[in-house]
């Protein structure tokens, strides 16, 4: 496992799994998110991309409407040879946004994600902050 995802996240995250899907050698694959914030997600995946690479990826999320469509980074990887129970194989994604306002439409999303997902209470819980409305028309 690479150092660069050692608790050095600028977010609180969530457990939640929702099913994701990205191009890999131009093929399409379907993996699942194993936790996520407002900055990045970590797939779990038996074959991890190298650090550096960026992807584009889809996080399907029936309780929002339109699915999730982002870009991100690989800043870590959990081989299958170094995980286990309590650390899946995977990678760990930073968010890429196009602009400042890209930024605050997707973590405004992200959120309403992990409400619809969790509940208001452990959203709040988690994130230290009141839960958004979950309209789901957005």
């Amino acid at each position: 496992m690479s150092d660069l995802g050692a608790e050095r996240r600028e977010s609180e995250r969530a457990a939640v799994e929702l099913p994701i899907e990205y191009e890999r050698l131009n093929a399409l694959l379907s993996d699942y998110t194993h936790n996520i914030s407002r900055g990045g997600t970590f797939i779990r995946t038996e074959e991890p991309l190298a650090l550096g690479t960026v992807i584009s990826f889809t996080i399907m999320a029936p309780q929002l409407g339109d699915p999730i469509i982002l870009r991100g980074a690989v800043r870590w990887v959990v081989t299958a040879e170094d995980s286990g129970a309590e650390r899946p194989a995977g990678m760990g994604i930073a968010f890429v946004f196009d602009s400042p306002d890209h930024r605050v439409a997707v973590e405004g999303r992200l959120d309403r994600l992990m409400v619809a997902s969790l509940g208001p209470a452990v959203f709040e819980r988690l994130m230290g902050r009141p839960a958004p409305t979950v309209d789901p028309e957005t």
